[in-house]
């Protein structure tokens, strides 16, 4: 089975799809399969819904001085020409059989892979492959830990009085303990009338020690202690 009704919608679509990719319908060189197919038009297609069927008609059109002579058989009627029923669909250019398969949810057999595909074991290869450099990135970057934040401070302890007994100051001070604190170099500086501060160094790790907790400690040495500042800090 071949056209249709080329009169019809339905045959003006069959036969723009199956001139979609040809210049004739039957073979590279103008025949009686085209005189027929062309005689069975009763006007020319539209241009703007049937573009290819258009453009084949006004080709087609400029050999009609000629159509005796084309060759061919021209007993045949134009439903000898054109496609099978089985190789295109109305108007899509597709096999029905493929089209009910695709509308089903379905795939071509074409592009089904029955025994399976080397490409997906590569793939899962690649996959694997992956994922395990990932895996290997992850457990290095876990292995490099961060080093810790830290700050230099310079810190002065303020005495009461010159009475005050500085080593028993600087050695409660020094006995405060703390994850992430560590005590520096310390000396005295004189401040006037003969009283002399606590001037000491330490190094704290920024998110294990507060700086204002630390001071807090220090005041509440109150048999030493008149007060504590930050003289200076810098980050290491």
């Amino acid at each position: 089975m071949g056209f249709t009704d080329l009169s019809s919608d339905s045959g003006l679509a069959q036969l723009d799809s199956w001139v979609t990719t040809r210049s004739y319908i039957d073979g590279h060189n103008p025949s009686q399969a085209d005189v027929k197919s062309f005689q069975a038009l009763k006007s020319p297609p539209a241009a703007d819904k049937y573009p290819h069927a258009y453009r084949w008609y006004k080709h087609t059109a400029s050999f009609e001085s000629e159509f005796s002579s084309l060759p061919g058989d021209s007993s045949k009627s134009h439903t000898s020409y054109g496609p099978e029923a089985s190789e295109i669909a109305v108007g899509s250019g597709k096999a029905p059989e493929k089209e009910a398969a695709k509308d089903a949810g379905g795939e071509d057999d074409d592009e089904v892979d029955l025994f399976g595909s080397d490409d997906e074991e590569e793939d899962a290869e690649a996959v694997r492959i992956r994922e395990e450099r990932l895996a290997q990135y992850a457990q290095k970057k876990a292995g490099k830990t961060k080093p810790a934040a830290k700050s230099i401070v310079t810190m002065d302890v303020k005495p009461w009085d010159d009475e005050t007994d500085m080593k028993a100051l600087e050695s409660s001070v020094r006995a405060i303990e703390k994850d992430g604190l560590t005590w520096g170099a310390s000396k005295l500086v004189a401040v006037g009338f003969g009283i002399k501060k606590l001037q000491i160094n330490l190094v704290v790790e920024d998110e294990k020690v507060s700086l204002e907790e630390l001071q807090e400690q220090i005041d509440e040495l109150e048999d030493y202690v008149q007060s504590s500042d930050i003289a200076a800090m810098q980050k290491l």
